[in-house]
């Protein structure tokens, strides 16, 4: 069955300002790479003249590769960034660009390769030569090379389909369970999921070790965080006392507690700020706390 491509905002907070500062792009992997990659993508910016932004997204369980371009400055970084679990915000200025590609939940395992778990990237901005070598930082070359984007992309997707491994059942287990909390934001457990794929918790944790990075449980909250953060940004009116019980909290105040320390922002002062008749410029701006992942 084919994935839903996610879309082009998916967990980028106050989503319309960040879209008056920059411009991003989503594309499906090739056949070949399905397996292993959720989405190729492009950010671009132009700031010259106008001040720096700050953008904050609610992170999920994949892992990046990115090859980020400071046009003006002429810097450039290639790396490997790890499932984060805690605030992740970049400062963009000037000029520049990035070219990335987003992994599936245990996608990125099989290019490991050995024993290494995801988890062992959990966190972490690795350079790209840690798992890909002397070949890793060459592609950078020549990705900071490119002429433009597109250009950028096609020698991203030559690499990765000239290296991809073998496809790993336990991987494509992993990203089917991700993919079952997704779809059901009322789950709260990790034994009812355990229950739910026939297998013990014990073993579960020990699959998302191995192949997401970060545990169930910690897939669980993030994914009704998710949720809530896509019914706030559509900014329509909202119960949030029934979002806060179909999303299995006791209280509203305790899932407004997590909203807010995930978004940045109590959900009912979100959702007034998403609505479509905001002036352009008037959200709050995001917090301090990367965009390229």
């Amino acid at each position: 069955m084919e994935r839903p491509l996610p879309g082009g905002t998916r967990g980028i907070l106050h989503a319309r300002t960040g879209l008056e500062h920059f411009q991003v792009e989503r594309t499906a992997p090739p056949p070949a790479l399905a397996p292993f990659a959720e989405f190729f993508w492009v950010l671009r910016w132009d700031l010259r003249g106008r001040p720096p932004h700050r953008q904050r997204l609610l992170t999920l369980p994949s892992v990046h590769m990115t090859f980020t371009s400071y046009l003006t400055s002429g810097a450039t970084r290639a790396r490997i960034v790890g499932v984060v679990r805690e605030e992740f915000t970049e400062e963009i200025a000037d000029e520049g660009r990035v070219v990335g590609v987003g992994f599936r939940p245990g996608g990125f395992r099989p290019f490991l390769g050995g024993d290494v778990p995801v988890s062992a990237l959990t966190g972490r901005f690795a350079g790209v030569d840690e798992v890909f070598g002397e070949d890793g930082l060459a592609l950078a070359g020549e990705i900071f090379a490119a002429p433009g984007a597109a250009e950028g992309l096609a020698l991203l997707t030559e690499f990765l389909i000239g290296r991809r491994p073998v496809p790993d059942p336990a991987a494509e287990r992993a990203a089917g369970i991700v993919a079952r909390i997704a779809a059901r934001p009322g789950l709260l457990r990790v034994d009812e999921l355990a229950g739910d794929v026939g297998m013990s918790p014990r073993s579960l944790q020990r699959l998302f070790h191995e192949y997401v990075g970060v545990g169930p449980k910690w897939v669980i909250r993030r994914y009704r965080m998710q949720e809530a953060h896509e019914r706030a940004a559509s900014g329509s009116d909202v119960d949030w006392a029934e979002v806060a019980a179909e999303l299995g909290y006791a209280d509203q105040a305790h899932f407004t507690r997590d909203f807010t320390a995930a978004v940045g922002t109590p959900p009912a002062k979100y959702a007034r700020e998403a609505a479509p008749n905001r002036e352009p410029g008037t959200e709050r701006e995001p917090g301090p706390g990367t965009i390229d992942a």
